[in-house]
């Protein structure tokens, strides 16, 4: 605890003492506190240092009685041992990826604060490498370090600056302008700037809270990250045709690449994320359709025929999925069981809560085609890898790319239109947004809170301009 109530007494001496006779008294917030001095000018002068320290303003420590600051600098530690204590207090609630991002924004801050001119400096590559893999993931403080790594992480517990040092505003400025330099030299993408920033900024709170740091240096900083851009492009939003035509160019491209045409349908007719379309299980979905031959009602379109009827002609309805999981790629560095996926509940939201998308006859087609093409996995996942494990990113992205290339003219591949497998769930929420579905609807369909849909989708709306420029081509008459 800190307190500014100080009062101080005047120097006694005690004859029962001879080594230190001289005696300083002081309270803190009541509390009474002492030491004792050789010569009375060395008392004079411990005295004069604890006044001056009040008349500054400084807090005094309630447990030691001395200033905040010089029971600070007694027990510093060094930058490096900070982050590690940061990232085992931190670890147990960040998700896999989170913790990824945690651990290389913090591998950059450290080697910035270290020494560089301190003798036996090992290469910034060796130091990102050790501090990444070993120094800041708890899960592997108990591995076997290379010879190596092991070096360079003894280097850095004794070239770590103390973490004082952060008080200095030129220190903090230099880390923040060195996170805006990815390493090649070139400038860092707005969005990875941010990201890293907060994240400093969150490690050097846990400083304060520790009180090892009175304030948080970076408030005191006039720095401004570069603005991030929160609305979606419109140029990579695909119209239906052309959605329709790339779908089509992934079923001539064989089966391996049909085995995820429906994975991008999820991601276009029910706007979900690629994790979620990925963990997506066959008791999730209902698939509803009526047989044209008997006129029955189909409640399973992928269900075995019952009577006479083996309903080969089908007239697909609308169905709905339900949402439950995901399980996104992060490496096996940094799940809890050591597996490349890590298992979570859905993005910003409970672990157990669900999410309830209705899907168009378009859809059910397409999932009836997969299951009865290519069936599910044992647990009962409708996408997945050759050999039977998660969906890879790197396949998805393959097949996309390709149909691509197949459909799109020259200069519309160049272009940002449709890029990523991504940037169909944006073509489904333009879609949606301009067939004048409610805001409410459409964000609860995404997952989406409606003032992020709102800013993340305001150059997909469309409607009024006619209009307005009509009004305005009067004005100009």
């Amino acid at each position: 605890m800190k307190s500014f109530e100080f009062q101080t007494w005047e120097i006694t001496s005690r004859k029962d003492r001879k080594t230190k006779p001289w005696r300083v008294r002081w309270a803190v917030a009541g509390r009474r506190f002492e030491d004792t001095f050789r010569t009375k000018a060395l008392a004079n002068s411990f005295r004069a240092e604890l006044i001056k320290a009040a008349n500054n303003g400084e807090p005094f420590d309630t447990e030691t009685g001395r200033p905040m600051a010089e029971t600070r600098a007694l027990n510093a530690v060094t930058w490096y041992a900070h982050v590690r204590e940061y990232m085992k207090v931190k670890w147990p609630r960040l998700a896999a990826k989170s913790r990824r991002g945690t651990v290389e924004a913090l591998t950059d801050v450290t080697i910035m604060l270290s020494a560089k001119s301190r003798r036996g400096r090992p290469s910034d590559a060796v130091l990102r490498e050790a501090l990444y893999r070993y120094a800041l993931n708890p899960m592997r403080w108990e591995d076997d370090v290379p010879e190596t790594h092991a070096t360079a992480l003894a280097w850095l517990e004794r070239a770590s600056m103390q973490i004082t040092e952060l008080e200095t505003t030129a220190t903090v400025r230099r880390v923040l302008d060195g996170l805006c330099v990815r390493q090649d030299g070139k400038a860092a993408a707005a969005s990875t700037i941010g990201r890293k920033r907060a994240i400093f900024y969150n490690a050097v709170g846990y400083a304060v809270e520790l009180g090892r740091l009175d304030a948080n240096p970076i408030d005191r900083i006039q720095w401004t990250a570069p603005q991030v851009a929160s609305a979606i492009d419109r140029r990579v939003v695909a119209n239906p045709g052309q959605i329709a035509a790339l779908l089509d160019a992934v079923k001539s491209l064989g089966n391996r690449a049909d085995r995820v045409r429906a994975f991008f349908g999820c991601l276009y007719y029910a706007g979900t994320r690629p994790s979620e379309a990925a963990d997506l299980r066959q008791p999730d979905c209902e698939l509803l359709g009526r047989c044209l031959d008997c006129d029955a009602d189909l409640t399973d379109v992928t269900a075995p025929p019952s009577g006479s009827c083996v309903h080969e002609k089908i007239e697909y309805g609308w169905g709905r999925i339900t949402l439950a999981e995901t399980a996104p790629r992060s490496g096996t560095a940094w799940t809890d069981d050591g597996m490349p996926h890590e298992r979570r509940g859905l993005k910003h939201r409970a672990r157990q809560d669900t999410r309830v998308v209705p899907v168009p006859p378009q859809l059910v087609a397409l999932l009836h085609h997969h299951i009865g093409e290519y069936g599910t996995a044992p647990d009962g996942r409708l996408f997945r890898g050759l050999h039977g494990g998660p969906l890879s990113e790197s396949v998805y992205d393959r097949w996309w790319k390709l149909a691509r290339a197949q459909v799109l003219n020259d200069t519309q591949v160049a272009s940002p239109l449709a890029r990523r497998p991504y940037d169909l769930r944006h073509a489904a929420a333009s879609l949606w947004l301009n067939a004048g579905v409610p805001a409410t609807e459409v964000a609860r369909r995404l997952g989406h809170s409606v003032a992020v849909l709102l800013r993340v989708y305001a150059n997909c709306i469309d409607g009024g301009d006619a209009g307005v420029n009509d009004r305005i081509g009067g004005a100009l008459e």
